[in-house]
């Protein structure tokens, strides 16, 4: 794919370049050691990484306002869109353009009808965002780096994949725990009964 080339392209050339460089190079290799350490690998990730590169893209060239108004979190090929639209249209529109894209196994349409968030809205929802991020991190119950975690309007949406239903469970309770969430939305997978990854 495009993106593997161009991921490749880059650590080639960041190897190739002065030590002034060497910031760049070791922020690319973190990136890489990350998106190999969470499990769906490194592979799987710059895959995820291409399909929300194509969504944003996609989403532009048929309306900067849908652009605009539309997040997507992608983990192993499962697309999770939020935001505000202006209508149900919209939002199926969004949709048949993310199932048009190669690679996309399942779309989770959390859309919604009404105005953009505000800033003021952002800012709120980014920092519920980071204490949420902080609380997973810190616990060493959870694999932190396998949950994607986005926030609207108080909701927070939470995708992964989750060890067991005992590890989603407690990443579910952190969230409530932050002041400021209103709900929140799970599309973790969870591993069949009897089985752990």
């Amino acid at each position: 794919m495009r993106m593997k080339l161009l991921v490749s392209g880059l650590l080639l050339a960041g190897l190739s370049a002065t030590s002034a460089c060497v910031p760049l190079v070791l922020g690319a290799g973190a990136t890489g050691a990350a998106m190999a350490s969470q499990d769906r690998g490194l592979e799987q990730g710059i895959d995820d990484n291409e399909i929300g590169f194509e969504i944003n893209r996609r989403l532009a060239e048929k309306s900067g306002d849908l652009y605009s108004r539309v997040s997507t979190q992608v983990r192993n090929g499962r697309v999770v869109l939020t935001g505000f639209v202006k209508s149900d249209e919209d939002a199926a529109t969004v949709s048949k353009i993310v199932w048009g894209i190669g690679g996309v196994r399942q779309v989770d349409n959390e859309l919604q009808t009404g105005n953009p968030t505000t800033f003021s809205e952002k800012a709120d929802d980014s920092l519920i965002t980071t204490k949420l991020r902080t609380a997973l991190t810190t616990d060493s119950k959870i694999a932190s780096l396998n949950y994607s975690i986005k926030t609207v309007r108080g909701t927070v949406y939470l995708s992964g994949r989750a060890k067991n239903a005992d590890e989603l469970t407690r990443v579910i309770g952190h969230a409530r725990e932050i002041k400021g969430v209103r709900n929140v939305v799970s599309n973790v997978d969870e591993p069949k009964a009897g089985k752990e990854s």
